[in-house]
């Protein structure tokens, strides 16, 4: 939910209708505000480096849509050349996409049309340099001697392509089809299918299972090898699952395509059993791994429920991350891939939760002599996630980081120079850097602090290049939309401009609109950051303004960073202009905090979370800025959830909420997420029943508009309806709004047109 909760909002800023009065604001036309890319997010994404590091490639609209092509930068020269655009369209429209392919763009929560993913391809002696686009055609190659792009690999409606990826050595490509694996070799134009009996038996080979794609961040079922030779595959068997059905009530006609069976695994009910294989690219017998998850019948019963991770190892090893059903247990396991043998490197245990992440990086080089055969993990037994060094029997050798701030991602390891490259918040939470520090510190004495090598506050998204020198640098801040450079990797400094956003008299009076940031505190003296939209005094009097509360709240999500997102939250721009006060406060249990921020969501929510947003409203109620009962909320998933919830505890404060697809029973969510703030349902009955919106609904005065898409397969229309229901029994009164053919994310600009027309009529009627 996490991710998509952010889309979500990310969608709601970007869809705003109505224009404004005169005066000091910034004019906002119904096309604009509801179009994307949001203002001063046209710059190039998805960039990277080619093999031999003298190109970046990245994806770009030169008219500024959503419509991207790749794009060349030759670093030498500085010119930037139109590599490959889809032939005949392919790809510009969500309409010629396979049923498979919109499921899986609704988890990554992608919006791009045209191209959105790219692989470098590897030259050899027969065949050039170039790079390879996955469209729903079917997966193109392209060179740089600008002939025409080559159909490598062709797609069909009936039996689409899925989630094709290159070998590392370039000459192969390995992909999902009619749920079994396949490879393509390129040398002579073979495809081979490496995996049988998946639908006969009610499997698939190489998918990423639903739980695994929204809630893991785990989006791939397949691994390839580092020689190419082999593809380790996760093989899923969803049958002890329910199948949730979904009418798409909107259409003109009846038949099969007029429903959708998912298979959803509801919290205290079964998860997919999971195992994981080992292949020849070239096909050939299957060794299955020594692990099955999701078996609750085996000996270690739910102490294996979820395949979290798969990483190659050298020496032809696997590492695997198995969590347990509370998610209070990891383990690293390492795998023989000859014989499926596995044996444990390490257990991650916390009475709070153990989060997976992608932080394992091996060491093949060896290490050096005092440290040989070491890999690189992350932990939060400090209380912050930290790096540690640990040799290949699991054994910690010692911390990499330590503090009360926290690392993010292992960028990059340099075992030449001993130099290790990542992300974290040495300098605040509510910003991003690039951090370099020593791979092996001498643990006799005390760490040293790491360098911090990105210039200029706020965030910094960075791509290294493969022979460490240089690295490239995308810069936003609440005052600045993105600027990419590249820098070196010695000081930070920039080398070379990529890309700098057109000078524009619009998001020159975006960035003298940037929110205020403020901090407040707690009762218990935790402080709490949040984003503060004043209307402008001269045009609209001095304060209390009428209040609106744009939350999210729940966990592993951060709304309040010093970002160019917040400046252009164009629902908050547009209400600012109507004389509106708008206010985003991240509570407790939000991201990038710490174990102990975070972790007091843990069975309270509903509580902590809601007790935040009062905490909140009351102090823009002491500032004189607001008023008592004239404040009211917007939020989509779990922010939907949220407002809903601080509508009906708190009736004295707020007068009004917009939920969109809001979870209203944490029983009709999904295992991952919910279990691991709210433990089993069955073990938990008081926590699970607060934390119901349902439950409090006779407390509820204000006005609630539901929104709500009918086909939404993530937060299912059956949490409106039996709020629903609820609200009827109470003899409450509720306004809704539903999408008969929209899912979690509402798609096309004339549905988010029309949601914001009836937010706006709704917040001008009740605020």
């Amino acid at each position: 939910m996490a991710s998509g909760a952010v889309e979500g909002e990310a969608a709601g800023r970007a869809s705003n209708g109505g224009g404004c009065g005169d005066g000091e604001g910034l004019p906002l036309l119904v096309e604009e505000t509801v179009g994307r890319p949001l203002p001063g997010y046209e710059a190039p994404t998805g960039l990277s480096f080619s093999p031999d590091d003298r190109r970046i490639a990245f994806l770009f609209s030169p008219d500024g849509t959503l419509h991207r092509s790749v794009f060349i930068f030759d670093i030498a020269d500085g010119r930037r050349e139109l590599l490959f655009t889809p032939p005949d369209g392919g790809g510009l429209q969500e309409g010629n996409l396979s049923a498979e392919e919109l499921l899986r763009r609704e988890r990554a929560r992608e919006h791009g049309l045209g191209v959105t993913y790219y692989e470098w391809s590897f030259g050899s002696d027969s065949s050039p340099d170039g790079i390879v686009v996955p469209l729903p055609s079917g997966v193109y190659f392209q060179d740089f001697r600008g002939s025409e792009p080559e159909l490598k690999l062709q797609s069909a409606p009936t039996s689409p392509i899925i989630d094709p990826h290159l070998s590392p050595c370039g000459s192969m490509i390995a992909f999902v089809r009619d749920d079994e694996l396949y490879t393509l070799d390129f040398f002579d134009g073979v495809i081979r299918q490496l995996t049988f009996g998946a639908r006969e038996s009610g499997k698939t080979h190489g998918h990423a299972e639903y739980i695994a794609q929204e809630e893991m961040e785990r989006k791939m079922g397949f691994w390839w090898s580092p020689d190419s030779e082999n593809l380790a595959f996760t093989e899923v068997d969803s049958s002890e699952l329910p199948l949730y059905r979904i009418m798409h009530q909107g259409k003109d006609y009846v038949d099969p395509t007029a429903q959708e069976d998912h298979p959803y695994p509801f919290a205290g009910k079964a998860n997919a059993k999971v195992r994981l294989g080992v292949v020849p690219s070239h096909g050939g017998e299957i060794t299955w791994m020594d692990v099955l998850c999701g078996e609750q019948n085996k000996s270690n019963g739910s102490e294996e429920e979820y395949l979290a991770r798969v990483n190659w190892m050298h020496n032809k090893a696997l590492a695997v991350q198995v969590l347990n059903r509370t998610h209070t247990k990891l383990k690293l396991l390492k795998f023989n891939i000859a014989t499926g043998k596995r044996e444990l490197l390490l257990e991650e245990k916390h009475n709070v939760w153990v989060t997976v992440h992608d932080c394992f990086t091996p060491l093949y080089k060896g290490g050096n002599d005092k440290y040989p055969d070491c890999f690189i993990w992350a932990s939060e037994k400090t209380g912050f996630k930290h790096f540690y060094l640990c040799g290949n029997d699991g054994t910690c050798l010692g911390p990499l980081t330590q503090g009360d701030w926290m690392v993010e991602q292992v960028v990059a390891v340099n075992e030449g120079t001993e130099l290790v490259y990542f992300t974290g918040t040495l300098d605040g939470p509510l910003e991003s850097h690039l951090y370099v520090t020593n791979l092996y510190p001498d643990q006799s004495l005390p760490l040293q602090t790491p360098q911090r090598l990105t210039h200029g506050t706020g965030w910094h998204s960075v791509i290294l290049d493969h022979q460490l020198l240089r690295f490239i640098d995308v810069h936003e801040s609440s005052k600045s939309p993105p600027v990419i450079s590249l820098c070196s990797l010695f000081d930070g400094s920039v080398m070379i401009p990529i890309y700098q956003p057109v000078t524009d008299p619009k998001l020159m009076k975006l960035q003298q609109l940037s929110p205020e940031m403020v901090q407040i505190g707690t009762k218990d003296g935790t402080t709490l950051y949040a984003n503060m939209y004043l209307p402008d005094e001269k045009q609209f009097g001095p304060p209390p303004y009428r209040t609106l509360i744009s939350v999210y709240g729940g966990p592993s999500v951060q709304l309040v960073y010093d970002s160019w997102s917040n400046t252009v939250d164009m629902r908050a721009q547009y209400l600012r202009n109507k004389g509106i006060l708008v206010w985003k406060l991240d509570n407790r249990g939000t991201a990038r905090r710490g174990l102990q921020f975070e972790g007091q969501l843990k069975y309270n929510i509903g509580r902590v979370d809601a007790e935040d947003q009062r905490t909140g409203a009351e102090w823009l109620i002491k500032q004189g800025l607001s008023i008592r009962g004239r404040i009211g909320l917007y939020g989509w998933s779990y922010g939907g959830y949220l407002s809903a919830m601080c509508l009906a505890r708190f009736p004295d404060i707020f007068c009004c909420a917009v939920a969109g697809a809001p979870v209203t029973a944490w029983d009709g969510y999904d295992t991952f997420y919910t279990e691991k703030y709210m433990g089993l349902p069955s073990e938990n009955k008081d926590v699970y029943e607060f934390a119901s919106i349902m439950h409090h609904v006779n407390n509820l005065k204000g006005k609630l508009l539901l929104v709500h898409g009918m086909v939404d397969e993530n937060v299912h229309f059956r949490h409106t309806a039996r709020l629903i229901n609820s609200l009827i029994a109470a003899r409450k009164p509720y306004d809704i709004l539903i999408f008969p053919d929209a899912r979690h994310l509402l798609r096309g600009k004339c549905n988010r047109l029309y949601m914001e027309e009836n937010i706006r009529e709704f917040l001008d009627r009740n605020l």
